[in-house]
Formats: structure tokens, C-alpha cells, sequence
């Protein structure tokens, strides 16, 4: 079965991303459909976004990290007001994309 999974590292503070939204969506030709959304937790992961028990089928998906949300609540200016993760799902694996984030700058990365 295929899952998808992040982690946010705010390296500016050192810490994990506590309750960052982040939403999963699905392309279907030249529109996006929403699958899940989820907060990240106290150590900055969400380990599953509930599907409504639908299949995560081979395609193209991206992850959209409300990244402004997170730095408002910690009196912090950003430059970016969200980032967007686009990437390929292939059956049955299990992608882990984990968002190292800074007010100006974040990298991202398939991790385990």
C-alpha cells in the first residue's frame, strides 16, 4: 500500500515544526484534487493523512506546506507565504518527504 509521510525542521529555531498544515493533493490532467490534510505534530511529523480509505494510485502529488500560518504564530517574518512539493507516486512504496524550512529559504528531500 502506498503512504506518504513529511517532517518539518524549522532550522532557524532548531526545533521541529509544530502544527504546520499541510495539504496532499492529487493531479488529475490540468487540476489538482485534494486527498488529506493534516497538522504536523509536536515533533513536526504526520506520519499518515487520513484518505477516507481511498487508494493512493501512481501518479503525480504534491504536498502544500502553510508555511505563513506557522511563522505568524511565532511573531516571525517569511518570504515565503507557502511551499509546494511536487513529485512522482509510483504503486505501493512508501515516500517520505521531509521539509527543512527557514523564514527565507527551505530544501526538501526523499527520506526513509
Amino acid at each position: 500500500m502506498t503512504k506518504i509521510t513529511t517532517h518539518v525542521l524549522d532550522t532557524s529555531r532548531g526545533i521541529a515544526a509544530q502544527n504546520v498544515p499541510v495539504v496532499l493533493y492529487q493531479q488529475h490532467d490540468d487540476y489538482w484534487d485534494v486527498v488529506a490534510a493534516n497538522n504536523t505534530g509536536k515533533d513536526g511529523r504526520i506520519s499518515e493523512f487520513a484518505t477516507q480509505n481511498r487508494e493512493l494510485t501512481p501518479g503525480i502529488y504534491k504536498l502544500k506546506f502553510e508555511t505563513k500560518e506557522y511563522f505568524d504564530h511565532h511573531s516571525i517574518t517569511t518570504f515565503f507565504p507557502f511551499v509546494e512539493i511536487v513529485f512522482t507516486v509510483n504503486k505501493g512504496e512508501h515516500y517520505h518527504v521531509p521539509l527543512l524550512l527557514s523564514p527565507f529559504g527551505y530544501s526538501a528531500y526523499r527520506g526513509s
